[in-house]
C-alpha cells in the first residue's frame, strides 16, 4: 500500500507493506516530490496558474543539481544532467525559473555543454 502525506510541509511518499501472517510490517520513507523540494527551494508557496507567462519564484542551477541528487535515486535518470533536466522540466511547469531564464533556455543549454563543469563538480 502507497500513500502520500504531508511531513513538516514537504508531500512525502511512504510505502506499507503488511504481512498479515505474521503481522509484521514494514515502512519506507521516500523523498518529497520534486515539486515540494522546489517549491521549498525557491520559497514559493505554490506553482504558477500561468507557468509560461507568470513565474513565481526563481532558482539558482545550484539550487537545481542539489534537488537533482536528492531524488536521482527515485529517478530512471541515469546521469546526473539527465535528472537535471527532469528537475528543470517540473520547473517549467511550476512557472520557477533558473537563474532568472526560462527552464527551455536552460535546458538548451545544459544539452549544449553550457553546465558541463559545473555538474561534474557537483558529481565528484
Amino acid at each position: 500500500m502507497k500513500c502520500l502525506r504531508r511531513l513538516r510541509d514537504r508531500l512525502t511518499e511512504y510505502e506499507v507493506t503488511v504481512d498479515t501472517e505474521t503481522k509484521e510490517f514494514k515502512i519506507k520513507v521516500g523523498t518529497p516530490t520534486t515539486a515540494a523540494l522546489i517549491v521549498k527551494e525557491s520559497g514559493i508557496e505554490k506553482g504558477s496558474s500561468e507557468p509560461g507567462r507568470n513565474p513565481v519564484g526563481n532558482l539558482s542551477f545550484e539550487q537545481v543539481v542539489k534537488i537533482a541528487k536528492m531524488k536521482w535515486p527515485d529517478m530512471r535518470a541515469k546521469t546526473l544532467k539527465a535528472a537535471v533536466k527532469q528537475v528543470l522540466g517540473t520547473c517549467l511547469s511550476m512557472g520557477v525559473t533558473v537563474e532568472g531564464k526560462s527552464p527551455k533556455e536552460v535546458i538548451r543549454e545544459v544539452d549544449s555543454g553550457a553546465y558541463d563543469d559545473r555538474l561534474k563538480e557537483a558529481e565528484g
